[in-house]
């Protein structure tokens, strides 16, 4: 009998010792290789990658020697406009250095540096403080422009043919609380490819009395001297 129990004995000491070997050797390698990810199913392969941020979160970058910009005019007269220049906020409601009306920055073609903004009120305000604005812009500067509520009541000929040599093609039709974005530069000699305007009609309007935003963004060349 005691026999019986000691054959018994030994069996389960060499079934532990023979499971305890295996364990060491196969799994051990094993599990340094297998990932949680395994086991649920998916592959060690690396998921795909997230999409790379680009500049001013535009939808992809730009070349060399270009700026990377984005322009959102105002929403009615609820959602104030931004301006973003080179991966760097110009103008916005965070900044609060936005108003009603016009609102402009102006950047150094060849540097990128901000050089100064202002916002004009189109509805009610002084128009001869934007003729001022455009009057002093130099040669070589980049002019970044977004609307907000109402654009052009107080625009007069003489401020629009200012914004003609800008490169704008829209601003001699531009009417009571259109949407505006524009991007031009003294000096330009032909019209500037960015620009957006949408007219402010009761059939097509968004918003009650307003059209919906705009949102334009792109690559603006540098000024090389």
């Amino acid at each position: 009998m005691r026999v019986t129990v000691m054959i018994r004995y030994v069996a389960l000491l060499i079934t532990l010792l023979g499971t305890w070997f295996i364990v060491q050797t196969y799994f051990d390698q094993s599990w340094k290789t297998i990932s949680l990810r395994s086991w649920l199913g998916a592959t060690d392969e690396p998921s795909s990658k997230q999409p790379p941020r680009h500049k001013c979160g535009n939808q992809k970058s730009c070349p060399q020697n270009h700026f990377a910009f984005k322009i959102i005019s105002g929403a009615a007269n609820v959602v104030g406009p931004s301006i973003c220049f080179d991966d760097m906020i110009l103008m916005s409601s965070v900044k609060n250095n936005i108003g009603r009306g016009l609102n402009i920055a102006l950047v150094n073609g060849t540097s990128g540096q901000l050089l100064k903004t202002g916002a004009f009120n189109m509805y009610s305000g002084d128009i001869s403080k934007l003729d001022a604005f455009l009057q002093q812009i130099k040669h070589g500067t980049i002019v970044l422009l977004a609307s907000y509520d109402d654009a052009a009541t107080k625009m007069n000929d003489k401020v629009r043919a200012q914004f003609v040599e800008l490169g704008s093609s829209h601003v001699t039709k531009l009417s009571f609380r259109d949407n505006w974005v524009f991007l031009g530069a003294k000096g330009l000699k032909n019209k500037s490819p960015f620009e957006e305007h949408i007219k402010n009609d009761k059939n097509t309007n968004k918003y009650d009395g307003w059209p919906e935003l705009l949102e334009m963004e792109g690559c603006a060349p540098r000024k090389m001297d």
